[in-house]
């Protein structure tokens, strides 16, 4: 069993998706489930958009999984395992205050030494505990490894830390492995010994993600700015192997991935790389299919979009592009007497399967020629005095003069 966790107090990030996306992959490669666990232990900023929102971008990704778990629920067994770490005397109550800890961190700063807790209140008598009334984290006891301390696992709202929290969810999950990003990878041996203090057997693998720059580049942003998922995808995967084909799918990302090829450096988030992708797999797409990205649900008008992926990378740049067509036309004061003359003939002429039978008709019935003439019927048929190659895009609008000169 695999786990994606999020917190549904923010939009998604990158990073998260290329968590969520390696989780996905790795589960199908191992035949394994993969759960998805909302950690909403923060009630107080917790968003039911957020989370539905999260829940909406796994879909839209095609990454599926078994079902959800919120970590709230669990919150029972944290403390009841919490209550149980004590009574075995593995955990202890730490009454020591902020000012306190405080106070020892900046001697231990002050001496050029790493502070560690010193098991100040680790052998308290019980009567000391039991009567005293001051506030009080719950500590567990440290490991006999080099460098370790007795840490907090519950604070003094009776709120488990995240280690606490995350250690005894992924063993309730039986979670087998845990991709994640590196910033977590300081917490492997805090949960690894919270479950071993609970007599947890079953050892559980970790994969750490490096740093991605940029990684907190929202999902939602990039999908509105016109990158379809099959390319955010493509990308965010290349960021941490090395791939065999610069463009493929998530399907045979499956065929191929390694957790062991992961790569040791951190990934600088390139929108340039990313947007050429995106070229590339609109260019995949169905011509019909690739219309409706543009509003539309016209073969014609999809290969029109992809004559404009010369110069255009997004949906919403395509869609700019194609709206431009097909809206009034601001033109020049100097091209207005020659547009207005050569709309004029277009509303009257006959139908012209091909440009050049086009453009001959209305260049001897305007009686304009060179720049001029290309520069007017340019603007009103595109909008624009700039486009690829004006054959090819009269054949994709060809049945559309009507609506287009108006």
């Amino acid at each position: 069993m695999l786990r994606f966790a999020f917190s549904p107090t923010r939009d998604m990030h990158i990073g998260d998706l290329r968590v969520a996306l390696l989780n996905y992959i790795v589960s199908k490669q191992r035949g394994e489930s993969l759960i998805v666990r909302i950690e909403d232990m923060d009630k107080e900023k917790n968003s039911e958009q957020k989370e539905q929102e999260m829940l909406g971008i796994l879909g839209l990704f095609g990454i599926e999984y078994s079902h959800v778990v919120y970590q709230s629920q669990n919150f029972r067994f944290h403390a009841a395992m919490a209550l149980q770490l004590l009574l075995e005397k593995r955990a202890f109550n730490c009454f020591c205050s902020h000012e306190w800890l405080e106070k020892k961190r900046k001697e231990a700063k002050n001496n050029n030494e790493p502070y560690r807790y010193d098991d100040a209140c680790a052998s308290l008598p019980d009567e000391l505990v039991i009567d005293n009334e001051n506030p009080f984290t719950v500590r567990i006891k440290k490991s006999q490894e080099p460098n370790a301390e007795s840490f907090i696992i519950m604070s003094e709202d009776k709120r488990p830390t995240y280690s606490f929290a995350c250690g005894i969810d992924d063993m309730l999950g039986d979670i087998s492995l845990v991709i994640r990003d590196e910033e977590h990878i300081d917490d492997v041996s805090k949960e690894d010994w919270i479950r071993k203090s609970l007599g947890y057997q079953k050892k559980i693998e970790y994969a750490h993600l490096p740093a991605m720059q940029d990684g907190t580049l929202s999902v939602k942003w990039l999908l509105e700015e016109g990158f379809l998922p099959s390319a955010i995808t493509n990308y965010l995967i290349s960021t941490t192997n090395k791939s065999p084909k610069e463009i493929f799918t998530t399907q045979e990302a499956i065929e191929w991935f390694s957790l062991e090829n992961i790569s040791k450096f951190p990934a600088r988030f390139d929108i340039d790389v990313l947007k050429q992708i995106n070229r590339e797999h609109l260019m995949m797409l169905d011509a019909k299919e690739l219309s409706r990205y543009v509003g539309f649900a016209d073969e014609e008008i999809g290969k029109l979009a992809k004559i404009y992926l010369e110069e255009a990378s997004t949906t919403k740049e395509l869609r700019s592009k194609v709206g431009a067509i097909f809206a009034p036309k601001e033109i020049p004061e100097e091209l207005k007497e020659s547009v207005g003359m050569i709309a004029s003939i277009i509303k009257k002429a006959p139908y012209f399967d091909r440009y050049e039978e086009f453009e001959k008709h209305i260049m001897q019935e305007s009686g304009i020629k060179g720049e001029n003439f290309l520069k007017s019927l340019r603007l009103l048929l595109t909008g624009s005095e700039h486009t690829p190659d004006i054959a090819a895009v009269y054949k994709c609008i060809k049945n559309y003069i009507g609506e287009i000169v108006k």
